[in-house]
């Protein structure tokens, strides 16, 4: 199991003309933002990844993997729900699935899984479960306390 699928290092260099912190992903050069602090840059990357990884998702491409995060630098990772839909959108790749077999296979209409896969609709968890079962994956949900 990959549970750094979706998980980029990044790059944060001082932007010496405006002030604050560049942050951009080697792994997905479309991918470039900013924040005034480490904090905030660092946020701001993870909307970046996000609407990137939407972009691939709209655009039908292949999303990146992440390359291996060899001097330390800070991550990002998408936020749980759209993981689940990036992780049904590559299986869906991998296997052949369309959205008109994937419905067939769990029983539903073939908008259900256009709006599963729109990062702009909110995930219906039961519907993200099905379509992972389908696709040979199992969703896992781990709560953590917070520092």
């Amino acid at each position: 199991m990959n549970q750094n699928r979706f998980t980029y290092p990044v790059l944060l260099t001082i932007d010496e003309e405006d002030g604050g912190f560049v942050v951009t992903f080697a792994d997905i050069p479309e991918a470039i933002t900013q924040g005034d602090t480490v904090k905030e840059a660092l946020a701001e990357a993870e909307d970046c990844l996000e609407e990137a990884i939407a972009a691939y998702m709209h655009l039908q491409r292949d999303i990146p993997f992440p390359s291996n995060n060899q001097n330390n630098q800070p991550v990002v990772s998408l936020a749980p729900a759209m993981t689940a839909k990036a992780n049904i959108y590559t299986s869906m790749r991998e296997t052949g699935f369309d959205c008109n077999k994937l419905a067939r296979f769990i029983n539903c209409k073939v908008e259900e899984i256009e709006k599963l896969l729109n990062p702009r609709y909110p995930a219906d968890l039961t519907l993200l479960q099905s379509a992972l079962t389908a696709l040979g994956k199992k969703l896992f949900l781990i709560i953590q306390n917070t520092a």
